[in-house]
């Protein structure tokens, strides 16, 4: 979050003189206190200040990046993740290449006939296979797709962040949000770098 001028100066005069009412606040920079409603409102919902009816503000010696931490541990894959493209196991390559280009997605979740997630595929499967001189109309996608227990998961109360690091970690570009269920595991969603842009944006925004 960048500061202005006027919100940079009142973080100081906190810090110097805390705790310092609105009003005293207001006397130091020769401006009333409805005018420094809003940008005490902003630096109170930010973390900067801290406000205590009848005593005051005070700082809480927090930077911005502490902040910023803090705000990401409160973002959870329940919060941002996406609907999922599944196929069934026994579809064909070729059909699955197609699914993937009509729902414009770079990743699909294969489930067996009781919906439990069994394989992953990735454009990068899809497209190795392509290369070949196999039939594709022929070719299941079992064979190809990166099967369980070699899939990594998250669950709803997972925190983006943390799954931010294993995309990076891993070299992969989504991963299935699921529930665990008495067939196996129910895909329910889906996190992707695109989920964590969005995510970063809007905490930039806010």
């Amino acid at each position: 979050m960048e500061l202005t001028k006027r919100q940079d100066r009142i973080i100081e005069i906190v810090k110097a003189n805390g705790p310092i009412t609105g009003e005293q606040i207001a006397e130091q920079l020769n401006l009333t206190r409805a005018t420094l409603r809003p940008d005490l409102s902003i630096l109170t919902m930010a973390g900067y200040l801290d406000a205590r009816p009848r005593v005051g503000y005070f700082y809480t010696g927090k930077s911005g990046t502490q902040l910023l931490t803090e705000n990401l541990q409160k973002i959870f894959v329940k919060d941002y993740k996406s609907m999922p493209v599944v196929i069934k196991e026994d579809v064909s390559v070729y059909d699955a290449i197609c699914t993937m280009f009509l729902e414009d997605v770079g990743t699909l979740f294969v489930v067996d006939q009781n919906s439990a997630l069994v394989g992953v595929l990735s454009r990068k499967d899809l497209l190795r296979a392509s290369i070949g001189k196999q039939e594709l109309t022929a070719l299941p996608i079992n064979i190809i797709m990166t099967r369980m227990p070699n899939i990594t998961m998250c669950e709803m109360d997972d925190l983006l962040i943390d799954i931010a690091k294993v995309l990076i970690d891993k070299q992969i570009d989504a991963m299935p949000v699921v529930r665990k269920s008495d067939s196996g595991y129910e895909v329910i969603g889906r996190v992707t770098k695109t989920t964590i842009t969005k995510a970063f944006v809007a905490l930039g925004n806010e």
